[in-house]
Order: C-alpha cells, then sequence, then structure tokens
C-alpha cells in the first residue's frame, strides 16, 4: 500500500454531485456523508483481499444482489483507488482523529485476518478503527432503531458492521430501505416509493424496473457497502450417484431428487450415507432456516416444488395449483396419496392451520410471513383481534387463500414451507410451537423418516415406505450434528463419514479439494457479505 498523503481537510460542507445525489452529509456524523462511504469503498482493495484471505473463493460484489436478471449493468465496482479515497474524505473534511468502531460476529480466522487488513488499508487513507467481536445477542445489538427514523440519534452503538445478509426473494435486499425499517440509515424517500413498486404486483418485470433502480440508488450513494457474494459449496464423496438429479442452493428446498441417489454398499452390504446439519440439542421449527437442515429437506415436504435457481415448478403436497388474473386469489389442491410417517393423511386442513401458525410465528422466515401476512384477515389475526385468518379456507382437499393485497413471492414462498401435522400441537400457542415435546422427535412428510436421535451426538434417517415420489434408494441416513457450518467437516470427510452436504467456510474447500474420493461443486446463490454503515449521529 501506498504511504499516506498529506491531505488538506477543514470542515467543508460544500456539495457534489455524485450520480443522482448530492455528495453532503445529512447530520452531524460524517458517516452519514456519501464522499466518506465512497471513500471508505475506495480505500479497501478488495481483489487482493479476495484472492488472499479467501483464496479466491468469493465473487466480487458491486450491488446487493449476485449477478442476474434482477440486477442492472454498469455499477460501480469502486476499484481500489486510494489516492481518490484520499481527495474526498478531503473534501468532506474528515476529522482524522476520529477513530470508527467497526464489529462482526463470525468467530473465524478468515474473519480476523479480513478486519486486520481493512485496519491498514484505512489507515493508508486516513482513516482510524477499531474491531470488535460481537457477543451475547449479535441480533439486538445489529437491529436497535432510532426513536426517530430521519433524525435519530442512533439506537446503535457501533459505527460499521461486517455481516450478510442471504436472500430467498430480492425483496429481502431492500424492503428494509422503507421509511423507518433500517436502524442505521436515515430514511431515504425515492427508495419508499420503490419498495411499494416492488411489493405491489405479482409481475416479475416490474418487480425487476423497481430493483434495478434501488440498486442503482444503493450503488450510487454506498449506503451499504456490499464486498463479496459468498458462494456454497456442495461436497460429495464418490460413493454417491445422484443419478442425473440437479445441484442448486442448498440453504433452500428444491427438487433435488434424493429418492433417486444411490450409494455404494459399505463392507456390510448396507447401503448407508453421512451427512451433516443434524440437530444439537433439538429440532428446529422449519419455518425458520426453510433448507439448512437435513430434517428440512429429507424429513418435511413443501407445499410446491422450486428447481435449484428457486423457481417454482409445480406441486409437492399439492397436486395443482391455480391464481387468479388479478393476483389475489390462490386455490391449491392437495394430492390425496401424501402420508404423514405416522400413516395419517396430509389434509389440507393441516396446510391451513400451518399458514395461519406461521403468519403469526416471531421466527417464520420474513419473505414467507410477508406472503401469509398478505392474506384477507392476517393482520387482525396478528394483531389479536381476531381468531382466525379470514382469507383462508378449506373445502375437502382444496385450499384457498384470498389476499388483501397482492404477495408477490407467495408461490416462491410456497416452495420453502414445510407443514406440520395439526393434531399434535392441539392447545399449543402457535408464537409457542418451538417449546412443543414434537420437536424432540418430529413427525414429518417427506422420503426418509426419523428413526434414532442421540442429540448432539447423531441421529439416523430411514426411508419412508409410503413416500408418495417412491421409496429412497439409500437405507440409512447417519447424521452429525451442526449448523450449515461444520468445524469437525474436513475431518468426518478424510475419514469417509461425510458423503454429501455442502459448506460456505472457504477454509474447508482446498482441504475437501485435496481428497482424491470427494468432489466440490460451487454454486452461486444469494447470499451477500457487506458492510453496514451507520449514518445516524450516535449517542
Amino acid at each position: 500500500m501506498k504511504k499516506l498523503l498529506a491531505t488538506t481537510a477543514g470542515l467543508l460542507m460544500s456539495t457534489a454531485v455524485v450520480g443522482t445525489a448530492t455528495a453532503q452529509a445529512v447530520n452531524d456524523n460524517q458517516l452519514s456523508d456519501p464522499r466518506v462511504r465512497q471513500a471508505i469503498a475506495y480505500a479497501l482493495d478488495m481483489e487482493t483481499i479476495v484472492d488472499t484471505i479467501f483464496e479466491g473463493n468469493a465473487i466480487l460484489a458491486n450491488g446487493l444482489q449476485p449477478h442476474g436478471p434482477n440486477k442492472p449493468d454498469g455499477l460501480n465496482y469502486y476499484k481500489y483507488d486510494p489516492d481518490k479515497a484520499r481527495a474526498l474524505l478531503a473534501e468532506a473534511g474528515w476529522d482524522e482523529s476520529r477513530e470508527l468502531d467497526v464489529v462482526y460476529y463470525y468467530a473465524d480466522q478468515i474473519t480476523a485476518d479480513f478486519m486486520a487488513a481493512m485496519q491498514a488499508y484505512l489507515a493508508d487513507v486516513g482513516v482510524q478503527m477499531n474491531y470488535r467481536l460481537l457477543e451475547g445477542d449479535v441480533g439486538a445489538q445489529l437491529t436497535v432503531m432510532p426513536d426517530d427514523p430521519v433524525e435519530g440519534p442512533s439506537g446503535l452503538s457501533w459505527d460499521i458492521a461486517y455481516g450478510a445478509r442471504a436472500a430467498l426473494a430480492p425483496h429481502e435486499y431492500f424492503n428494509r430501505f422503507a421509511y423507518g425499517q433500517m436502524p442505521m440509515i436515515p430514511n431515504v424517500p425515492e427508495m419508499n416509493d420503490l419498495v411499494a413498486k416492488a411489493n405491489g404486483t405479482a409481475d416479475v418485470a416490474v418487480q425487476r424496473e423497481a430493483f434495478h433502480e434501488m440498486e442503482r440508488i444503493v450503488n450510487e450513494n454506498v449506503y451499504i457497502l456490499p464486498l463479496y457474494y459468498q458462494q456454497l459449496f456442495i461436497f460429495q464423496s464418490d460413493r454417491i450417484d445422484r443419478n442425473g438429479n440437479p445441484y442448486g442452493n442448498e440453504q433452500y428446498n428444491y427438487n433435488w431428487g434424493i429418492t433417486e441417489w444411490t450409494v455404494e454398499p459399505n463392507e456390510d452390504g448396507e447401503r448407508v450415507a453421512y451427512t451433516n446439519t443434524g440437530p444439537q440439542q433439538f429440532f428446529e421449527l422449519p419455518w425458520r432456516n426453510l433448507g439448512i437442515w437435513i430434517t428440512s429437506k429429507a424429513v418435511f415436504d413443501t407445499v410446491l416444488l422450486a428447481d435449484g435457481a428457486l423457481t417454482p415448478i409445480g406441486g409437492e403436497l399439492a397436486d395443482s395449483y391455480e391464481m387468479s388474473d388479478d393476483g389475489l386469489t390462490l386455490t391449491v389442491t392437495m394430492r390425496d396419496d401424501a402420508l404423514w410417517h405416522d400413516g395419517d393423511p396430509v389434509t389440507a386442513e393441516d396446510v391451513a392451520w400451518s399458514i395461519q401458525a406461521a403468519a403469526i410465528n416471531p421466527t417464520t422466515q420474513p419473505t414467507v410471513s410477508a406472503s401469509f401476512r398478505a392474506i384477507k384477515g392476517a393482520e387482525a389475526y396478528v394483531a389479536g383481534e381476531a381468531d382466525e385468518i379470514s382469507g383462508i379456507s378449506v373445502d375437502d382437499n382444496v385450499l384457498t387463500l384470498e389476499f388483501e393485497t397482492v404477495a408477490p413471492n407467495i408461490l416462491l414462498s410456497l416452495t420453502q414451507f414445510h407443514p406440520l401435522p395439526r393434531k399434535y400441537f392441539d392447545g399449543v400457542d402457535p408464537i409457542q410451537l418451538q417449546q412443543s415435546d414434537f420437536w424432540q422427535k418430529p413427525v414429518g412428510s417427506g422420503p426418509f423418516m426419523i428413526d434414532e436421535v442421540r442429540m448432539n451426538d447423531f441421529m439416523t434417517l430411514v426411508p419412508f415406505e409410503d413416500y408418495h415420489g417412491g421409496v429412497a434408494k439409500i437405507e440409512q441416513i447417519i447424521v452429525t450434528p451442526s449448523g450449515d457450518g461444520d468445524g469437525n467437516l474436513v475431518r468426518n470427510a478424510a475419514a469417509g463419514r461425510a458423503d454429501f452436504g455442502y459448506t460456505k467456510n472457504t477454509a474447508d474447500v482446498p482441504a475437501l479439494e485435496e481428497m482424491e474420493n470427494i468432489t466440490v461443486v460451487p454454486i452461486d446463490f444469494p447470499y451477500t457479505r457487506m458492510f453496514w454503515i451507520n449514518q445516524f449521529v450516535r449517542k
């Protein structure tokens, strides 16, 4: 890095046009000046950081969304330019005595190395920073809203936070830019209208127009600084044959066709496969993290089916569905051969009850929750003003959803939504579903059923003989406990106890790739690592 050049500061409030915005601080916090935020972007040599610290296992970002149709062309990558960073800081009158408080919540060596590199790059252009690991209730420390979403002061204790956002739908990247939803960014009026535009239609082309414009606004003003798109890496041993079934976004649910997979018999002639993402202390309600647990994909079925890119492609528990021309009525006909693992049929009543419970449960994934809360009567039910959601009705095996407003992601949501057997939750408050004893050994409707469970040790899955999609060819899956980051993955793979799964830990990838019996498949997916920049005045 070049030596720090002398700059002439002075508290300048002159204006300079940056894209469509006027470059000027909007309050007494210098981070509210887009020139300062742009300078931070230019100061970081992200290309070198990705090539070295992340060993090339990441994709440079220039917007919130990964490359694809929802992203416009021509966004600025803020390519490393320390001289430009210094000039912008001088123009903005940056106070070089100020020390930025940077926080992060990934307790791995790669993140620590990244923080050290960031500190050095910023120091080179005259910006001091310290960095610290957030502990305790991390979510609460990142999302405290200011009392006044325009004037502040901030409810946050930090200046910059390093974190990530994964998105089931593009709306998850942008909906929080609506008035009063963002804990670190003062109101951006033009974003309010665009958020309403994207949420007011199921027309993908109209949504895309709004996403494109919002990307441009964020990029020009650096309200948030996207750094890189993290890939996930599917690993598979040479014992497994997917028999032509696709690879896709493993954090969610898609048509991976596990009933058709085969595995080489072990020395005892048994067709046994090993994987991870099993429970550590209890099984998690599958409405929260949707697809990261093996149980979400193998034990529970979804209402509809998606392909590897998460595009709805047909029914799973549903036999068929029909959306009205105005997008306000969805009719779902359930298949008549789907069973719970206890042998009882999966009914439209089960699905209706599950949707109503998910609408009020606070842990339901945001896109799914927003889709269900658009149903007529949902807001009254959530507010405690009604005993049920009036827009949900059942006639035999037909489920009808009537919407108050268009739910732009309802079909996508149903490809990720796992209904539960209602009879096991009689008398249980839907807000408290996770506390039910059901989660010690849940009953699902998918191709595998839970056999043996030893919490924080292992569990086993066996084929459900009456599965509507045919009996799985793998006779047993032995599952070790872990989250989607598994500290024991490399060791288990080397010992032949990791036949399939995925990792987002780039440090695992070289070791897995060196194993002759392991194939690693990189998958691009919506998971963006970024800096959230606190632009309110701190208390």
